[in-house]
């Protein structure tokens, strides 16, 4: 199920402002997805390595600009565009509800990923990236204090928001509360947790909390976890990335919800 978008200018204020997608993944699956687009910006040169967005794009009529690798340089918002550009509508955040509902439509027992405090826009979009390839069903991510749904964190997500939703909660603690009524196990990932990631039953309605890159988990959304889950470490360093660690939890769910 594919999460469109609308014109926002910064990610959750409709003022009518287009943003900038970069980078041929996230473009390409922007377009699949028949998000909102103006015109695609196109380095000279590289139209073969760019066949795909450029036929996608003559069919749903887009205006494309074939144009020096200098210009795009100069409007990509993360120097890395990959020669590809896209003027379009930033991405919409989605209600909880959504979120849920993509879960009963598969027919499938929810499993959502929530981003205590992810400061960093390229962790957030890997994070992204991983719930969307291990099927979840969405990202909760908080209002204040925490990356949002940059120009950065969408080149991360590498196209994954084109089909999972995101969530901007006010209140994080509040919303895990609203999960447990309905049924959802929570999931916290510390290095100190009681319970071995193999041990863990992410074979039900799941939702996995990831903490913030320095600081883990806050003290009251640590408290209303259900399970505080440890990944086993086997080499030196006692600690992963947040996203490395979503990852590893989001592919044992995966492996748990097969059996």
């Amino acid at each position: 199920m594919p999460f469109h978008h609308k014109k926002t200018g910064n990610v959750g204020d409709a003022d009518g402002s287009t943003q900038l997608l970069e980078g041929r993944n996230a473009v390409l699956e922007h377009l699949r997805a028949d998000g909102p687009t103006d015109k695609l910006f196109a380095a000279e040169g590289a139209e073969a390595r760019l066949g795909d967005i450029l036929s996608l794009a003559r069919k749903r009529g887009i205006p494309v600009s074939i144009c020096d690798r200098r210009r795009l340089d100069a409007m990509s918002p993360t120097g890395n565009h990959q020669g590809i550009i896209a003027q379009t509508a930033a991405h919409a955040y989605v209600s909880l509800d959504a979120l849920l509902s993509v879960a009963e439509t598969r027919g499938e027992s929810p499993l959502l990923v929530i981003c205590d405090g992810i400061e960093d826009p390229h962790n957030l979009g890997a994070i992204i990236r991983s719930a969307e390839t291990a099927g979840a069903h969405g990202v909760i991510i908080p209002k204040r204090r925490a990356a949002g749904l940059t120009a950065a964190t969408a080149r991360a997500a590498a196209g994954a928001l084109a089909h999972i939703g995101v969530h901007k909660a006010a209140n994080l603690a509040a919303v895990l509360d609203t999960l447990k009524e309905k049924g959802l196990w929570i999931f916290g990932a510390e290095a100190d947790g009681t319970v071995s990631l193999y041990e863990a039953d992410f074979a039900g309605p799941s939702a996995i909390v990831i903490g913030s890159e320095g600081a883990g988990l806050g003290r009251l959304i640590r408290e209303k976890c259900d399970f505080i889950v440890s990944i086993p470490m086997r080499g030196k360093i006692n600690s992963l990335n947040a996203s490395n660690a979503a990852a590893v939890l989001l592919f044992e769910a995966v492996r748990r919800r097969m059996v």
